[in-house]
């Protein structure tokens, strides 16, 4: 509630004019790394095992290539594109830090969500962060990243200054980038199966791409779903606050930015940054209440060591359409296509209201985990997913209450939790196909 006061509070003085160009986002998470509660949380954290002196400031500046190098890992870039001409980054961990070892190693393909990248599955230490834990499993790791975010902003032919470049959502991913990433990955591993694990928004790729291309079908071993989203009619995320005005575009438009969500210098920025980061000292409340209004809060597993790092990453950019696309399926309480509005809906889908998705092309093994304090994938909606899909195996509650939607990626016992079963899931797969 506290937050909602005082975002209403950022838009009156917004609109009155009182706020001033803020200091650059590095500036404050610099601020942030450097604060005296900051400094005061990583002497008390019993799990940051006395790494005080980590060089926060420094991590801030690395990609995620270098990040998983600084950590003692081998990492690569591929460069896939897509049929529409969109080219992707894919971040590659091809073995863990004890060597390539002997034989092939089965592709594990790790999807991030709504405003994120690769970076996501590599924040917390090695022996509790999902990409690390796999390749020192023996697993050969790959890490997506969907159009639009911070290393897939290339195109063949447009820039991302282009607008035409932003006119996408998570249609288009589904449609486009899923494809093109597991094809690359199966050609360069020779491979016949792929695991794909997908996080909010990494899942959402995944049933548009069953539905348009259900012979991928065959190229996944199994699909894990981590907070899993399609239709979203009980979302308790503030998405849910503007989607009211989701067919009226231009408004949106306007608040949230006309090609790319939120980008610096947007009027919501300004007010975040204002409002919320903009301190001599850290307040936690008001600085997590805004990173987590969006997701949910679960202030014992949040990791706050990490805090700055992640959102030096995060958000990592996406389309504006692709937030809309939530807010319009709110409304619709279906699973469905972007509405573009009557004449261009004729034009793409042959019909005047954009057509539903159909979750029975989705034939191939799916693992669904959920949680109670999920904000964006609401255990009622998870419970029609399930119920949609022809092939599920398990439906796994994370046993923690508080457990949140970004929990997934960043919980202190994340690996304990969550990350443990996943890994399990695939070796008893793995374990079925060689008998």
């Amino acid at each position: 509630m506290r937050f909602y006061l005082a975002l209403l509070a950022a838009a009156a003085a917004l609109a009155a004019g009182r706020i001033a160009d803020p200091p650059s986002y590095r500036q404050l998470l610099r601020k942030l790394a450097s604060s005296p509660d900051m400094q005061q949380y990583m002497r008390d954290d019993p799990r940051s095992a006395g790494q005080l002196d980590v060089a926060l400031d420094n991590d801030m500046d690395k990609t995620t290539l270098e990040l998983i190098r600084e950590n003692g890992y081998v990492a690569e870039q591929h460069d896939v594109t897509t049929a529409d001409g969109y080219i992707l980054s894919l971040h590659r961990i091809p073995y863990g830090r004890d060597g390539p070892g002997e034989g092939p190693r089965t592709p594990v393909h790790l999807q991030h969500g709504l405003l994120s990248a690769s970076s996501d599955w590599i924040m917390q230490p090695p022996e509790r962060a999902l990409a690390y834990m796999l390749a020192d499993r023996g697993y050969d790791v790959w890490l997506g990243n969907a159009r639009g975010n911070t290393y897939s902003r290339s195109h063949v032919n447009i820039t991302a200054d282009d607008p035409e470049f932003w006119k996408f959502t998570w249609d288009q991913m589904g449609q486009y980038d899923s494809p093109a990433m597991i094809d690359y990955i199966l050609e360069t591993t020779g491979q016949q199966q792929i695991f794909w694990v997908g996080h909010s928004m990494g899942t959402t790729m995944f049933w548009v791409m069953m539905n348009d291309h259900p012979e991928y079908n065959d190229k996944v071993a199994l699909m894990q779903g981590l907070g899993p989203v399609a239709r979203v009619d009980h979302m308790h995320s503030v998405i849910r606050i503007f989607a009211p005005y989701a067919n009226e575009v231009e408004l949106l438009f306007k608040w949230f930015g006309e090609n790319e969500f939120l980008p610096a210098g947007s009027h919501w920025m300004r007010i975040v940054q204002k409002y919320f980061c903009d301190r001599d000292h850290v307040e936690e409340e008001l600085c997590r209440n805004a990173l987590f209004a969006i997701a949910g809060y679960d202030s014992k597993q949040f990791n706050l060591t990490a805090l700055p790092i992640i959102l030096a990453h995060t958000p990592a950019g996406a389309s504006t359409r692709s937030v809309i696309h939530y807010a319009q399926e709110i409304n619709a309480e279906k699973f469905l296509h972007f509405d573009w509005g009557k004449e261009e809906n004729i034009a793409r889908y042959g019909q005047a209201t954009p057509p539903e998705y159909d979750l029975s092309f989705v034939t191939c093994p799916v693992s669904l985990f959920w949680s109670d304090n999920d904000l964006l994938a609401d255990p009622e909606d998870v419970a029609w997913l399930a119920e949609g899909l022809p092939n599920i195996i398990e439906k796994y509650r994370v046993p923690l209450a508080a457990f949140n939607h970004l929990d997934y990626l960043w919980a202190i016992d994340g690996d304990i939790l969550v990350y443990n079963h996943v890994i399990e899931n695939i070796q008893k797969f793995e374990n079925a196909q060689k008998h």
